[in-house]
């Protein structure tokens, strides 16, 4: 059988892999060859000796992408966890969870922010300077071990991959730019807090109910390690069909497990962060009205136009939605069945079989629609007229917004 591949402005996934392949936004490549990278066999699961190691991870055709979630000191937003690095393990064809390090000190650069600005990647700075921490608040010097440690060593990165004439460290920023499109597409806070795992000071939790959650969303089982009984990291793992640049990443089994026990597993919440707390069963949360209208506002504080009954943006007359309690929050149901964030869009619908529990956060005398701890909904549009717009989850379209929950 054929794997359908899902592809976005050249970076791709094997989209049957896994339900949250399909939560890839839209993200710019650095560089995408002219011809690119036939999609064939996936690192580590070759057969005969590949040839080109510009399409061809090796040696080190096992990937991961580790996250923290640091509490002493607590790093990035309270909402998120935040991104170690991404790394290859060594030998392609055994892919036995060794690696290469540091395998060319001659592009060992002596600052990755000149290089990620000198090739034109001010936004994804700013990007890493919320996501990519460093305990000790030296950004820079993380980045530069990361890089040095791993990047290097990545095949499909080498300067003679990449065009001639490209300007001085554009194999570092293809590697960073690749690391944090990956790491959008793997919101461990949401998969979590779906499953209704939230930060806690008091409440544990079983390995098998963090794994569990994570694989239903992602389709494979990470790697959960602990310090002190608490939960301070998660390693996903792939394989890869062409470069790093523009490839494909092919979901994988941890193939080891991580360091946390089986059970009393502490999930501590970030200093400033809040927990939803639960309420009584059958009525909507505390100050969560009944029965409401989602009002949505854009970034720079305009109020336009609000949820229609299918859970789209419009101008047209708002739908009446119902609330009520599941778990720590609560659910949403319009005329046209519950609500759902279904492949990073929210939809009400007769179909939605699993409803989303949404939270609310106050903020502004406004109450806001929460999802998996954050209040940014996105758009590709504004809608005007009859129009409608789909939402969703997160920011990374062109039009960033807010819904606000408003009783009727």
């Amino acid at each position: 059988m054929i794997t359908p591949i899902l592809s976005v402005a050249g970076f791709a996934i094997a989209a049957s892999a896994s339900p949250l392949l399909s939560d890839l936004q839209s993200s710019s490549s650095l560089f995408t060859r002219a011809t690119g990278c036939p999609i064939s066999v996936a690192s580590c699961q070759n057969t005969t000796v590949q040839t080109n190691s510009c399409c061809f991870e090796a040696p080190g055709g096992q990937l991961l992408q580790t996250q923290f979630w640091d509490t002493n000191p607590s790093l990035g937003p309270s909402n998120s966890w935040t991104i170690h690095g991404l790394c290859n393990t060594a030998n392609s064809f055994i892919c036995d969870g060794t690696w290469d390090e540091f395998c060319d000190p001659s592009r060992e650069y002596p600052s990755i922010t000149t290089v990620l600005n000198n090739n034109g990647k001010a936004d994804l700075l700013a990007y890493m300077n919320t996501y990519w921490l460093s305990n000790d608040g030296d950004n820079e010097s993380f980045w530069e071990h990361e890089w040095n440690k791993h990047g290097t060593c990545m095949s499909t990165l080498k300067p003679t991959c990449l065009p001639s004439g490209s300007k001085t460290g554009l194999d570092a920023a293809n590697y960073f730019q690749a690391t944090i499109d990956l790491f959008k597409t793997l919101d461990t806070y949401s998969t979590l807090a779906a499953a209704g795992i939230y930060p806690s000071s008091s409440t544990t939790f079983t390995l098998s109910q963090l794994t569990t959650a994570v694989k239903a969303k992602f389709g494979y089982t990470p790697a959960f390690d602990c310090k002190s009984g608490a939960v301070n990291a998660i390693s996903y793992y792939f394989n890869l069909k062409g470069s790093v640049i523009d490839g494909t990443w092919v979901p994988i089994n941890a193939p080891k497990a991580g360091t946390c026990p089986s059970t009393g597993i502490k999930y501590l919440p970030k200093s400033g962060g809040s927990t939803p707390t639960s309420s009584t069963a059958g009525t909507a949360p505390t100050a969560v009205p009944s029965r409401s209208t989602v009002t949505v506002t854009r970034s720079g504080g305009t109020s336009t136009g609000c949820l229609l009954s299918y859970g789209t943006w419009s101008t047209q007359t708002c739908a009446t939605m119902t609330a009520t309690t599941s778990g720590n929050g609560f659910i949403l149901t319009s005329s046209k069945g519950k609500c759902a964030i279904v492949s990073g869009a929210l939809s009400c619908d007769s179909s939605v079989s699993s409803a989303t529990v949404f939270t609310a956060t106050s903020s502004s005398g406004k109450l806001l629609l929460t999802y998996g701890g954050s209040t940014a909904f996105t758009a590709d549009s504004v809608p005007s007229g009859t129009t409608q717009v789909t939402l969703y989850s997160g920011s990374a379209r062109s039009q960033d917004v807010t819904l606000a929950i408003i009783a009727v």
